[in-house]
């Protein structure tokens, strides 16, 4: 059993928590996706469900543990998917949520966090920026501070998915997640380690946003000053330590793609299984474009991680 925060027993649970909504999320082998790319290709589309994004999973054990505390009063820092998951899970647990947000966040994300009667908070800069304002405005109202990534529910929520895979895709040698704060390649790395020990784990991250795939290799935090790539959902700047030290320790191997790559992952991702996808949630196709050796004669399972796009940019991507 890998040594991290994380523990089976407490993802075995968690699924007996998390909203059956956000469960058992369609898997299926994509043939025509595959012939594209030169290798077997199944999916995990972790976008059919009411917030369209892996985030639900662990938003529902923040929310369920809260609730039952008593405690009512949360604030989280947002690109976007989180604060729509928390705003979903605490709309139906009775929580008051604060999210804060760069004003660069996609509007799609923004306008549905206010639709489900959060309180949004935007920032100038970027998400690092919204995670200094959102921990400042948890200690001025003695809120609750959900940090993603940090806090291992949102962690032990997304390894729910490597319990799904390890039981639901005969036959996968290699796995590719989307690399941001973690909490995706943590938990889902953590499950397949324990259970599926042969399935190689690789994570992928835009080369414009490369803080945690170079402090992953260096076995280090390593910062960056800026960060620009189309998949706002994994641009953060700052790795969390003690999230590094779970990667380091479940994670076979972390790549860095071109933004091209990552258009050419939304292209095909519509053109063969017809998903329209936030770019975070092509990168591991691109990773399989642009090294189609390492994956010739694989089986790889690719984690649709979200969806919640603006359909303006999407289109300005995918048909230039």
């Amino acid at each position: 059993m890998p040594r991290t925060r994380l523990d089976l027993d407490r993802i075995h649970a968690a699924r007996q928590v998390i909203d059956p909504v956000f469960l058992d999320t369609p898997m299926y082998r994509c043939d025509a996706l595959g012939r594209q790319l030169g290798c077997t290709v199944s999916i995990k589309l972790e976008t059919a469900n009411p917030v369209r994004s892996f985030k639900a999973r662990g938003a529902e054990l923040v929310a369920s543990g809260l609730a039952g505390q008593g405690r009512t009063d949360v604030v989280c820092a947002s690109a976007g998917n989180l604060g729509l998951a928390l705003s979903w899970s605490g709309r139906h647990r009775g929580l008051d949520v604060t999210v804060v947000a760069s004003r660069s966040a996609p509007v799609a994300k923004l306008d549905r966090i206010r639709a489900l009667g959060s309180a949004l908070e935007l920032v100038d800069g970027d998400f690092e920026a919204a995670r200094e304002r959102a921990a400042r405005v948890a200690r001025r109202r003695r809120a609750r501070l959900v940090e993603d990534s940090l806090d291992v529910e949102t962690c032990e929520g997304a390894a729910t998915i490597g319990v799904e895979l390890v039981g639901g895709v005969p036959d996968f040698d290699t796995v590719l997640l989307s690399l941001g704060g973690g909490a995706l390649a943590s938990g889902v790395g953590y499950v397949l380690k324990a259970l599926a020990p042969g399935v190689e784990v690789i994570c992928v991250q835009p080369a414009g946003a490369s803080a945690m795939t170079r402090s992953w290799h260096e076995r280090r935090v390593v910062t960056t000053e800026s960060v620009d790539t189309i998949a706002d959902g994994v641009a953060g700047r700052l790795p969390i330590p003690a999230v590094l030290a779970d990667l380091v320790t479940v994670v076979d191997d972390a790549v860095l793609v071109r933004e091209s790559s990552i258009v050419a992952g939304m292209r095909l991702l519509l053109e063969h299984p017809g998903l329209i996808v936030e770019p975070s949630a092509a990168l591991g196709v691109a990773a399989v474009l642009e090294d189609r050796d390492r994956f010739a004669g694989r089986h790889v399972v690719t984690v649709v991680c979200g969806s919640n796009v603006d359909l303006g940019a999407y289109r300005r991507w995918v048909h230039r």
